[in-house]
């Protein structure tokens, strides 16, 4: 784990997050699947991230960076978002007193659009990718005077994303494999540090569509690089990890054990078999996980396999109709 050193995150880090995130985001349940366990022949459980008061894991990081904002005096934030770290920013933001601006592709579901409107956001489409949303939203950071909160590679972000792998290893200490949606590398890089400095021999899984995975396909070529954006249905999964990728790349080029790319009918599948089998609504991105698991692609290890169930925030239009027709 010396290539952690390209990083100044620490442990040290990730629980001064932790207390800063007390009381202001839900410590999520940590459950076991009798329908997966018995599937893989190996103890699985899911860590849902799917109560958290915004419906994802994004309210960590946007949380712990806005808190430390406020501590300095700031008054206004603004971010780029897929749409779980936009109404992440905004919960936060309001909840200190704080305006927010949020910026977005036109590729975002409308739903989440709405969800960061309501509350009380400033919201700004830009463009049809999260690359333009994110030139957008450093506009208003320059002109007008926000300070930005980037959605993933900001080490506030990844420390208050990495509280889900202290809770997940003070839960089940045993754990042997983490299997982490992976995007730009925020919850991923976040969750696997943590984890494996408390375990070294974790096995940590990152898993993304195979449409437009931005960091599998910089990790092939050894440096951040861009990918054209399309529309998925584990939408929160899309955008570039930033060709000036400061720590996510880093962070992930270092813990991913192995990542893996589904097509989109194995993540229809996930998160019908969620709903049918596990009682849970979940959107594409947190459904990756068990898609995988289902698909046979994560080998078996001994001891528990933990999945980290991402967000909720789905179109319900879209679940109806992936739990009825698949």
């Amino acid at each position: 784990m010396s290539s952690l050193s390209l990083s100044s995150l620490s442990l040290a880090d990730v629980y001064r997050a932790r207390q800063r995130l007390a009381g202001r985001v839900a410590l999520t349940p940590l459950v076991a699947s009798a329908t997966l366990s018995a599937c893989v022949g190996a103890p699985v459980h899911f860590k849902l991230e799917t109560v958290q008061p915004t419906g994802s894991f994004k309210l960590r990081g946007a949380t712990n960076a806005v808190a430390h904002l406020a501590e300095s005096g700031v008054k206004r934030v603004v971010t780029a978002s897929t749409g779980n770290h936009g109404r992440a920013l905004a919960y936060a933001a309001h909840a200190l007193g704080m305006e927010s601006a949020v910026c977005m592709s036109s590729l975002v579901p409308q739903n989440k659009v709405d969800a960061v409107a309501a509350l009380g956001a400033r919201v700004v489409i830009a463009g049809k990718s999260q690359d333009e949303a994110q030139i957008e939203a450093q506009r208003l950071m320059r002109e007008e005077g926000y300070a930005f909160v980037p959605p993933f590679d900001d080490l506030r972000v990844i420390a208050g994303q990495a509280t889900i792998g202290l809770e997940i290893l003070e839960a089940l200490p045993d754990t042997a494999t983490l299997v982490v949606p992976l995007s730009g590398g925020g919850l991923f890089s976040g969750a696997a540090f943590a984890a494996k400095q408390i375990r070294p021999d974790v096995r940590a899984i990152g898993v993304s569509m195979a449409r437009g995975a931005a960091m599998h396909a910089s990790l092939a070529a050894g440096h951040p690089v861009d990918v054209e954006e399309s529309k998925t249905l584990a939408d929160s999964l899309g955008g570039g990890i930033g060709l000036d990728n400061r720590h996510t790349f880093a962070l992930t080029r270092a813990l991913a054990d192995e990542i893996i790319l589904l097509g989109e009918p194995s993540i229809a599948r996930g998160v019908a078999h969620a709903y049918r089998e596990e009682r849970l609504v979940v959107e594409g991105a947190g459904a990756v996980g068990m898609a995988a698991l289902l698909d046979g692609k994560i080998e078996r290890r001994k001891g528990p396999i933990v999945i980290v169930v991402s967000g909720a925030n789905i179109d319900m239009t879209v679940h109806h109709r992936l739990v009825t027709e698949g």
